[in-house]
């Protein structure tokens, strides 16, 4: 490649030096730092801090803050800690590696060592984004890095063709969602070691899968930051966040704090390859700054990935409906590939559970409204929240409706439930059929959190594995959420909310494999399979969506060059709909029907859908949905 790229300053952390390893740290109020060495075979009894195997190091401070040393015996494998003006000592704020834990020492580890195979790859690009959220520690029974690769083949055969890792930044204790990270560059010791997540990455690309990786740049967890201990300078003085203290990009001291955040985005791309980031509630960065960290990260992003010769993604969560997050910097928007939009789901929970509580009240569950969701990508552009009276929201026109990521489920709107319970628990199967068909058949990047394709069994519950003081607090904060609920309102069925802290929380989180195999989980595993092949084939160029009646939503996509797709998707109800076949284009067959979610391989107990293609007379016995498409080529689903 003939691209040229700037020159990026020296790294954070621990780095491989032809003359030894480099230990660089940012603590612009410490006099003296030194690190603090110990050979890797001290390491190898658990015990890497006896006062016989260390050797310390004064590294030298430059006037920006940042002190450094090259140290010649320090090689991969060598474990160590910092210790400012004599305090500590402490784990290094950009470890690669905690394998004795997040209080622990950290040790040095050579990224350029692991025998990349994905040479070949570049990416897959936005409009063929299906993403599959997944948990590594729940994911199967092993709950590890190297388990999770051997089911990538498996997802990769169903039609998934990007994984969206939820965070893996080390964290204290054995479990835990990952929302509580606190070093940021390095995978967490639980699930395997950095190159078996390099091995994970390099495995989905051989299957034909990108790898986003979910990330948290607004705040840190509340057991095991030194980051403040270095420098309070790392937490914000004038912005806050619900779970803790803003990360600092905005006041005195934040071109470290930028460039740290920036530097682990890099990371992530050029030690993992991983092929995008999801921002964790980017509603919670504040930067009054001229320019926008976020608008600075994906640009580096990109740059790391174009060094590679591919692409890369950068797609926010992000509650405020503001277009301006994804539309280009060049237009003045911080120039993101895409965001959640949860509108969706909560229109279309509202509609199928009745769910009202909280958010949910916001929502009526409309087919009008889902319709015009559908068409925009949110559904609150401007317009005041019944709740509040308080204007939400943004024109999204223009934007491109794979910029918008829908879900039926994801682990917020599973695991903060209080019992975990996931959309599918709630309704009945023919109802999720057609829920689940509606989503794959809309234009929108569609989102499946793990199992929702064979509607698991299992729910997705909050779990935690602080130390007791903490952890007390955690459950009993947990509980205490729910309280302004009223279903929640005796403190004995307050009481039965699973304890985070309890292992069994865990456990009973983690997908059960076998289910595969038995009803109704097969023949509900075989509508996804065939939706997601038959959502390959469909590249529309034009669409539409509008509510039939009180019940039955219609999508309509159009293409120049492929197949033409209608859908009647009936959410409640029996019922007759009609809806008149729309005429097609002189280069396009005619219409006609290529699944129904009556179909005995998709349906344990079919009850046959009737229709007249004549008079588009469609009858429902129950929720369900009808797909035609106008074949360009005569392929057959």
């Amino acid at each position: 490649m003939n691209e040229t790229f700037p020159v990026r300053p020296a790294p954070l952390g621990a780095t491989i030096h032809p003359e030894g390893t480099m230990f660089r740290v940012w603590a612009p109020q410490v006099s003296r730092v030194e690190v603090e060495l110990s050979s890797p075979s001290a390491t190898h009894d658990g015990r890497p801090d006896r006062p016989a195997d260390l050797v310390t190091h004064a590294l030298a401070r430059d006037h920006d803050g940042f002190h450094t040393a090259v140290v010649g015996h320090a090689s991969a494998g060598t474990s160590y800690r910092y210790r400012l003006d004599g305090r500590g000592p402490f784990p290094d704020p950009a470890s690669r590696w905690q394998p004795f834990g997040v209080h622990g020492p950290s040790v040095v580890v050579d990224p350029t060592t692991f025998a990349w195979t994905d040479a070949a790859w570049t990416g897959v690009p936005l409009d063929r984004l299906v993403l599959y959220e997944l948990h590594i520690g729940t994911f199967t029974p092993g709950g590890t890095f190297a388990a999770a690769a051997e089911r990538l083949p498996w997802l990769a055969d169903l039609g998934i063709t990007a994984v969206l890792v939820m965070p893996v930044a080390d964290f204290p204790g054995a479990r835990n969602w990952g929302y509580d990270g606190v070093a940021p560059f390095a995978p967490a010791r639980g699930y395997g070691s950095p190159d078996a997540f390099r091995h994970f990455v390099d495995t989905a690309h051989a299957a034909g899968i990108a790898v986003h990786l979910d990330v948290v740049y607004n705040h840190l967890g509340p057991d095991g930051a030194y980051q403040s201990t270095f420098s309070p300078l790392f937490y914000s003085t004038t912005h806050a966040t619900p779970w803790g203290a803003a990360l600092n990009v905005d006041g005195p001291g934040s071109a470290a704090v930028r460039a740290y955040l920036i530097e682990n985005a890099r990371r992530w791309v050029r030690e993992f390859h991983v092929d995008g980031l999801r921002l964790d509630a980017t509603h919670a960065i504040v930067d009054t700054s001229p320019r926008h960290v976020l608008a600075d990260l994906a640009d580096a992003v990109r740059e790391e990935a174009r060094r590679l010769d591919r692409s890369a993604l950068v797609i926010a969560e992000d509650a405020r409906n503001l277009d301006t997050v994804i539309r280009p910097q060049a237009a003045g928007g911080l120039g993101l590939d895409g965001v959640w939009a949860d509108d969706f789901h909560h229109h279309v929970r509202r509609a199928l559970a009745g769910d009202r509580d909280g958010y949910f009240a916001d929502f009526d569950g409309t087919t009008a409204s889902i319709a015009a969701t559908a068409r925009q990508g949110w559904f609150f552009t401007g317009q005041a929240l019944p709740s509040t009276g308080h204007a939400r929201g943004t024109d999204p026109s223009g934007l491109a409706p794979a910029q918008f990521i829908f879900c039926l489920q994801n682990h917020d709107q599973v695991g903060n439930r209080a019992f975990g319970e996931r959309l599918h628990h709630h309704v009945d199967a023919a109802a999720w059929r057609a829920a689940s068909t509606l989503l794959l058949v809309l234009p929108q990047t569609p989102l499946l959190f793990m199992g929702q394709e064979w509607a698991a069994s299992t729910p997705f519950l909050y779990f935690t594995d602080h130390e007791p003081t903490l952890g007390a607090c955690v459950t009993e904060g947990r509980r205490h959420e729910f309280a302004k609920f009223a279903a929640f309102a005796d403190p004995a069925t307050r009481a039965r909310i699973p304890d985070p802290q309890a292992v069994s929380t865990f456990t009973r989180s983690t997908l059960d494999w076998t289910e595969l195999s038995r009803e109704p989980h097969a023949s509900m595993l075989q509508l996804y399979r065939r939706l997601l092949a038959l959502r390959r084939r469909i590249r529309s160029e034009a669409f539409d969506v509008t509510a039939a009646d009180a019940d039955t939503l219609v999508v309509h996509r159009r293409s120049t060059t492929g197949d033409d797709l209608l859908a009647i998707v009936r959410l409640r109800a029996s019922g007759r709909v009609t809806v008149p076949l729309p005429a097609v284009d002189a280069d396009h067959q005619p219409w006609r029907v290529v699944l129904t979610t009556e179909d005995d391989d998709v349906a344990v107990d079919p009850q046959a859908l009737t229709w007249d293609d004549g008079r588009g007379d469609v009858v429902f016995r129950r929720p369900g949905a009808l797909v035609w498409t106008s074949a360009a080529s005569g392929r057959s689903v």
